[in-house]
């Protein structure tokens, strides 16, 4: 089976409280196995199976973030 890959740039993260909600509101989105977040690039990358990019980006949202 593929692994989906969906990078994202969200340029109000600034701390760890930041990649902390992000990941959780990420991590419940179906498909999702895995989640990082680079707090210098701005990038949270996600993979997994049959991710739905705007579920990933309804998460964020959730989060309180914007996806660029």
């Amino acid at each position: 089976m593929a692994t989906d890959l969906v990078e994202l740039t969200v340029p109000e993260m600034t701390c760890g409280h930041c990649e902390a909600a992000i990941q959780k509101e990420v991590s419940a989105v179906a498909g999702v196995s895995s989640v990082v977040v680079d707090l210098e690039k701005k990038l949270v990358t996600v993979s997994g199976s049959g991710i739905d990019r705007g579920a990933v980006i309804a998460a964020i949202d959730e989060a309180g973030f914007d996806v660029a």
